[in-house]
């Protein structure tokens, strides 16, 4: 099933049978998209949302230097651009970090879709206002924490997403982010954050290396990026 993952771990046993055939049913074709990959431009106009299956993405911007920020980081199950449905145009980049699959719904079925089924409307909804939530803790964290906490936050913060979806073992996750996507989602150089990791993995919380994150203390580190799993509104099971 295509959209398994979509909410999983976040009110899913909401949808109800009828509900997750419809969606089903609204899906296009699987493709791949190659790693490094621009989907989707600033200011382009979009006629359908795309639903991530395997992989990560994110979405970014470019200052005037064409320095990057990323804004956002997606794990298979997002809708990385659900938001372009109402907006019509994107006001930020999207692209693929590693080799991803993903599934696309025209947005002239998402109509059809939420008109014929406003609970699952409403679910749609909600999955973008956990981006907004996310949006608002990236905010935070690239505001009040240093380089360690930054860090470690958005390393705690992959990792409970990624559990979420059944993507965590032993607390080991695939990474495929390089120290330079990292420094640019924390506001950091590429040399900032070999240094800091270097710190977190000698103070025995974690360790990043061969396209692979492992936490070894997440409290540790989730005391250190001062990390709080509620604006991801995971249900208790999803919390581990």
């Amino acid at each position: 099933m295509l959209t398994e993952n979509f909410l999983r771990g976040r009110r899913r046993q909401e949808m109800s049978a009828e509900e997750n055939a419809a969606l089903e049913a609204a899906m296009g074709e699987v493709r791949p998209v190659a790693a490094r990959q621009t989907l989707i431009r600033r200011g382009e106009r979009v006629y359908q949302s795309t639903l991530l299956l395997s992989g990560v993405m994110c979405r970014y911007m470019d200052d005037r230097q064409g320095e990057r920020q990323l804004v956002a980081v997606h794990f298979a199950g997002d809708f990385v651009d659900l938001h372009g449905f109402p907006l019509r145009h994107l006001d930020h980049d999207l692209a693929a970090l590693s080799a991803c699959r993903v599934v696309s719904v025209p947005h002239d079925r998402l109509t059809q879709l939420t008109e014929a089924h406003p609970h699952l409307g409403r679910l749609m909804w909600f999955s973008t206002l956990i981006d907004a939530a996310m949006h608002r803790e990236w905010i935070f964290r690239l505001g009040r924490l240093a380089a360690d906490g930054r860090i470690a936050h958005l390393l705690c913060e992959s990792h409970a997403r990624l559990a979420a979806v059944g993507l965590v073992q032993d607390g080991r996750f695939d990474w495929p982010l390089t120290q330079q996507d990292m420094a640019e989602a924390c506001g950091l150089t590429s040399v900032h954050v070999n240094r800091t990791l270097a710190k977190l993995r000698a103070s025995g919380l974690v360790t990043v290396a061969n396209r692979q994150a492992t936490i070894h203390d997440f409290a540790g580190l989730a005391l250190v990026g001062e990390f709080e799993p509620d604006y991801l509104y995971l249900e208790d099971e999803a919390k581990g």
